[in-house]
This record gives C-alpha cells, sequence and structure tokens, in this order.
C-alpha cells in the first residue's frame, strides 16, 4: 500500500505544470510587422526585428536603448561580441546589413541570395550563415572580413536555423519538410533527411548537450531530432499557427499565433506536452534568454477582423493598432 502511495506522489509530481505566466511587457510603439528576436543573455540585450529597423532592449532594465534603421524588411539578426559585430538579415535588400553592437551603427552591407530570412553565427569557425528564402540557399560569411566565403544550395524554402557550437549549423526546410544539418567550414551540406510526419516546419531550436533538435510545425506538432541519427523519435502536440521554437534546462518551447506558449518536456524518456501558457494573439516568435531563463515573445494590439465578403474563405487579417507593438516577458 505504501508503495503504491510513493509511486502516486511521484507522478504527481513528474506532471506537475511548469508555472510559466506573463511576467510583463515592454512597449515598443512604432509601426510595421515583425519576424525573429535574439536574446544575447550574457550582455543583457534583446534584438527584436520590426519592419524596417531592429530595436535593441536592455533586459535589465526593460527599456528601449536604441535602433538599428533604414532597412528595408528585417528578418533575423545574429552577434558576434567578440567582433562588436551585428548581423541583419535584411530580406527585400537581399543582403546582410552589418553594425556596431555599441553605437548601433550600420557599418557595412554584404549581398546575399534572394530574401535572406534567418541567419545564425557559428562560432568555432567564426562565420555567419543567412538562408534564402527565394533563392534556396545558404549565403556563407566571414565575420571577420564581412567576405562571402560561399553559397550553398539547402533546398526549398529553408525556414530557421541553429547552431551546435561545434562547426554544424541546422536549418528546417519548410517545402519539402525536411531538415539539414551544415558543416561550416566546409563548407558544405553534410545531411539531409525528412521530419515527417511533421509539415511545414519553420521555427528550430537545438540542445546541443542532449544532441537533440525540436522543430515546430504547421500541422501542431513538434518534430524533434536525434542529431547523430537525424531521426524523428517524438511528436509531441503543440499549439495552431507555431512559428519559433526555443530550448532551456530540459524544456523545449513553441510560440503559438493562437495566443498560446507550449512548454514541452521529457518525462521517463517520453516527450509530450506539459503546459500551455496563454500569452496574446499573433505573438509567434520567441526568445530564450539562457542567462535568465525568461521568455521573449513579440506581440501587439489589432483591429478587429474584418468580415469575410461573400464567397471568401476567411476573412483578411486584422489591422495592427499603430504604436501597440511591444515584447511579452514570459517566466515562472
Amino acid at each position: 500500500m505504501k508503495k503504491t502511495i510513493i509511486v502516486s506522489l511521484t507522478a504527481a509530481v513528474a506532471f506537475a505544470a511548469e508555472g510559466y505566466h506573463v511576467l510583463g511587457k515592454i512597449q515598443i510603439g512604432g509601426e510595421g510587422g515583425w519576424d525573429y528576436l535574439l536574446a544575447d543573455g550574457a550582455n543583457h540585450r534583446l534584438y527584436a526585428t520590426h519592419g524596417t529597423s531592429v530595436v535593441v532592449v536592455d533586459t535589465r532594465e526593460n527599456k528601449v536603448l536604441g535602433a538599428v534603421s533604414g532597412l528595408q524588411g528585417v528578418h533575423g539578426v545574429a552577434v558576434v561580441p567578440k567582433l562588436n559585430k551585428g548581423f541583419i538579415s535584411d530580406g527585400r535588400a537581399n543582403q546582410a546589413v552589418v553594425f556596431d553592437l555599441k553605437t548601433l551603427a550600420k557599418t557595412g552591407e554584404v549581398a546575399t541570395g534572394a530574401n535572406p530570412d534567418s541567419i545564425c553565427y557559428e562560432p568555432r569557425t567564426n562565420r555567419i550563415l543567412t538562408f534564402n528564402g527565394r533563392s534556396n540557399d545558404s549565403t556563407v560569411i566571414d565575420a571577420a572580413t564581412n567576405a562571402v566565403v560561399a553559397t550553398i544550395p539547402v533546398g526549398p524554402k529553408p525556414e530557421f536555423c541553429a547552431a551546435d557550437g561545434a562547426g554544424k549549423v541546422y536549418v528546417n526546410i519548410e517545402t519539402s519538410g525536411e531538415i539539414v544539418e551544415i558543416d561550416a567550414a566546409k563548407p558544405a551540406v553534410l545531411r539531409r533527411a525528412p521530419l515527417a510526419p511533421c509539415e511545414e516546419p519553420s521555427g528550430l531550436a537545438i540542445d546541443p548537450k542532449g544532441r537533440k533538435l525540436f522543430s515546430v510545425c504547421g500541422n501542431k506538432i513538434m518534430a524533434i531530432t536525434d542529431i547523430p541519427t537525424l531521426k524523428v523519435i517524438a511528436t509531441p502536440a503543440i499549439g495552431q499557427g507555431p512559428d519559433a521554437a526555443g530550448y532551456d534546462s530540459g524544456l523545449a518551447f513553441s510560440s503559438n499565433g493562437e495566443g498560446t506558449l507550449t512548454v514541452v518536456r521529457n518525462v521517463n524518456g517520453k516527450w509530450e506536452p506539459a503546459e500551455t501558457v496563454r500569452t496574446e494573439r499573433g505573438a509567434r516568435t520567441m526568445a530564450v534568454d539562457p542567462e535568465t531563463h525568461k521568455l521573449y515573445l513579440l506581440a501587439a494590439d489589432f483591429e478587429p477582423a474584418p468580415e469575410a465578403k461573400e464567397g471568401q474563405k476567411g476573412g483578411r487579417r486584422p489591422a495592427i493598432i499603430p504604436g501597440s507593438f511591444h515584447v511579452l516577458i514570459v517566466g515562472k
């Protein structure tokens, strides 16, 4: 009888909610949409893409420090603190914009493939990789010199990327539903594998120590891939409209456009949803700060959705209320 009670209590603890909730928000303002954001925990900065600029936030004071402006359609940001340099994928300009991390002044431009989307820094080779959504390739850039090292074909519509810190970079391929492994030193594609049953993978996160990848998928699942075999080992359910993935201290996250954050964890060898956190509608991009273990999501307020016209499937997207752009802070 005592043994049964102990087992039951253990199971109850294992399946308890993690306790994540919205802690507050940082008002940004301005107009326009947004895409990726990057948390630089070591330097207490958050880089939030916003239309034609990148807004830089001090995460200790939760206040805006400034912005890199005058861009043409920002998607992602990568930073190289040892070089005091940042790189922005400026999609409409087909280039990576280089900026000074201290002054936020633009210091250079590097031509890339068509419509650079996600962008990653690979520290071992000191290289920046942009993943170009229209030319279906990756532009590899020397972070020190800004020189283009190579252009690598990767497949139809590359999405988010993640670096393992040891020379490999991974990227989701949305149209073909694949994961691709790149050796940044060669540079070349080493392996590619299907993410089935995942459809339209977008956000990607990595656990370098545990050797796992976390892809969020348009059919409301998270595909968890074992890096050594490049095989999908689990597909826990997530929310609708996911766009970004995150990983921190044994937990994986999916930010969903429906206005939820799915928390996934490993319980007795099985990856499964642990908690659904209510955020805000449209808050589908996210960054995790590994220093503070807080999560940041981009959001805005919307006007009422227009009614669908006769014969039209669904309504048009509601307009963003000007000045309402903000960052949600999620934690325990």
